[in-house]
């Protein structure tokens, strides 16, 4: 997931809260979470998450979960994000 900060760091901060609580219940470990990025190539310098999980549908799930889905409220429109 890499995401663009736009000078909402409440919204932000409120996600943070909820989404890695959320992404833990759904089997998810965060394998890096930072801002200062390195981009190389075609790559955009953003802030940068790498969750793994076990499986595809166990990361779909943690996406679609009702705990997930409370974190993607409080963002709203806190940042422009690209999941992957």
């Amino acid at each position: 997931m890499t995401c663009e900060v736009k000078d909402q760091a409440e919204k932000l901060a409120a996600y943070n809260k909820l989404a890695g609580p959320a992404v833990k219940a759904g089997g998810g470990r965060i394998l890096a979470r930072d801002s200062r990025v390195v981009a190389h190539d075609a790559g955009i310098a953003e802030r940068t998450v790498l969750i793994e999980f076990d499986s595809f549908e166990q990361a779909v799930a943690a996406h679609e979960s009702a705990a997930y889905q409370e974190a993607l409220i409080a963002l709203s429109d806190g940042v422009e994000r690209d999941f992957r």
